[in-house]
C-alpha cells in the first residue's frame, strides 16, 4: 500500500530533478541549488512514508 508520504516525496524528487537540470542548462545556479534541496526534501518525505508503510504492515500482521 502506498501512503500519501511516499507519493508526495516522490513527486518532491522528480520536481528537484527537472528544477536542478533546467538550472543546469540555464547556469542559473540558484535554480539548480533549489532543485537539489527539494530533490533531498523528497528523499527524507520518501523513507518517512515508507517507514510508516513498514509499521503499519507489520502492526497488521
Amino acid at each position: 500500500m502506498v501512503n500519501k508520504d511516499q507519493v508526495a516525496g516522490a513527486a518532491k524528487q522528480v520536481k528537484g530533478s527537472v528544477k536542478q537540470a533546467a538550472g543546469k542548462v540555464t547556469g542559473d545556479r540558484q535554480t539548480q541549488a533549489e532543485g537539489m534541496a527539494d530533490k533531498a526534501t523528497g528523499k527524507v518525505q520518501k523513507a518517512y512514508g515508507d517507514a510508516k508503510d513498514k509499521v503499519k504492515k507489520s502492526l497488521d500482521r
